[in-house]
């Protein structure tokens, strides 16, 4: 059974709405650890830590393009196609957000622009272990294709065979992914950090992970690596009124808890009585799932929150931040707007957050951990530098010239004011 609480008092939310979490100290440790050996050893650390943690011992960890093609053969023309609508809404919606250069005048002769340039060299990070994720490998891969990045890497776990998911090489080969490693967890991120003999070193890392990885990706951003966000382990919010389907909302709940045992489900619920039906239908929906032990790990980790006033409800999202939201309830689209703090929002009975995982074309790397209060999922300015560029022409610069050295003088950086000064004395001869 998941924990009920019924109207929590405000002063009570930060420890109803805390995510698990591994103890911080030993975590890091064991990071740095990992990432620095990597950083002395090179592969060879890799590919001892993948036998380490993947019970398997590699003689190279590069996925040889015969291997990248075969992977399609292994696949059902049906799991082909579906691949391929997903692969072509993900690019319908990503290719909106590409913003084109406008050249802005701000004054007579002062012209300004911004380019969006894609990042040269970005490395993708896909899970694999119990559910090999090649639904991110098309997430990322799109954005970086629309972006113009040049080198794209990617790193994924092996099995114990030593064999990558064929999925995930397929999506890898729809995206025009060639660069594939077999390599996980934070040493994969370390590789990608420093590079090694076969791994390029890159400007960039993306993709989810658990909290090691997620651990390893904060570690590389400490050595000038930029990282998409901190990504960890999975959560959805469902905020339910008895206008829901329970057996929906139960459905939705267990499709996050299925992720890992460190996942967390939070259902906001109007009522006590709405807890109870969405209960009986977890109960017996877990019955039948496969991965029954592991949703059930996660629903320890998770509470249910009943809240009879819809404003104060909404406040309670907006705090916890989830990962997903989704909102079962009357007028749904009206309260949608109310949403501050969300990776991304489903609205209504009939947009389970499943879609949005797989195809209806948003993107499913998004920020978890309460960090949807500040940052954004991924999407193709995630692949992109923006440059910012001036030229002005001598009238321009008469102009605007005496405006420059009014404030840098008050600053007293006289060598700025000298820049501009001995231009304008130069057009007076």
């Amino acid at each position: 059974m998941i924990p009920v609480f019924i109207q929590p008092d405000k002063s009570t939310w930060g420890t109803l709405l805390m995510r698990p979490a591994l103890e911080q100290v030993e975590l890091s440790a064991k990071v740095q650890e990992i990432m620095e050996a990597v950083r002395a050893q090179g592969e060879e650390a890799v590919i001892n830590y993948t036998e380490q943690f993947d019970q398997v011992k590699l003689r190279s960890i590069r996925v040889t393009t015969d291997q990248i093609k075969a992977a399609a053969d292994e696949l059902t023309p049906a799991l082909k196609t579906a691949m391929q609508i997903a692969k072509t809404n993900i690019e319908v919606f990503h290719q909106t957000q590409w913003q084109k250069t406008e050249k802005l005048e701000t004054m007579p002769g002062v012209w300004c622009w911004r380019k969006s340039v894609g990042i040269d060299k970005v490395g993708i990070y896909i899970p694999g272990g119990t559910a090999p994720l090649f639904s991110t490998v098309l997430m990322l891969g799109v954005p970086a294709q629309l972006a113009g990045c040049k080198e794209v890497i990617l790193c994924t776990p092996p099995n114990t065979e030593g064999n990558i998911n064929p999925a995930i090489l397929y999506a890898a080969s729809l995206v025009g992914i060639e660069k594939i490693f077999s390599v996980g967890g934070v040493q994969a991120i370390a590789a990608m950090t420093y590079g090694t003999s076969s791994v390029p070193k890159v400007y960039k890392i993306f993709g989810p992970g658990n909290q090691y990885v997620t651990a390893a990706k904060q570690f590389a951003q400490q050595q000038g690596i930029a990282i998409d966000m901190p990504a960890g382990p999975s959560e959805v919010c469902v905020y339910a009124d008895d206008t829901c389907e329970s057996s929906f909302v139960a459905a939705d709940l267990l499709s996050q808890a299925e992720h890992g045992v460190d996942s967390q489900v939070l259902l906001v619920a109007s009522n006590e009585e709405l807890v109870k039906k969405i209960q009986k239908e977890i109960d017996q929906q877990l019955s039948h799932l496969p991965r029954k032990k592991m949703a059930e790990e996660a629903l320890k980790n998770s509470q249910a929150i009943v809240i009879n006033t819809p404003e104060i409800a909404i406040e309670l999202i907006n705090e916890y931040a989830p990962e997903h939201l989704i909102l079962a309830i009357d007028k749904a689209a009206w309260w949608a707007e109310k949403i501050t703090n969300a990776g991304s929002v489903f609205i209504g009975n009939y947009s389970p957050e499943s879609v949005g995982d797989y195809a209806s074309g948003t993107n499913h790397t998004l920020p978890t951990n309460g960090y949807a209060k500040a940052y954004s999922g991924v999407s193709v300015d995630s692949f992109v530098k923006k440059i910012t560029f001036q030229q002005l022409t001598s009238n321009g610069l008469q102009l605007l010239g005496p405006t420059v050295i009014e404030m840098a003088e008050a600053e007293n950086l006289q060598a700025h004011s000298n820049a501009v000064a001995v231009r304008l004395q130069s057009l007076k001869k």
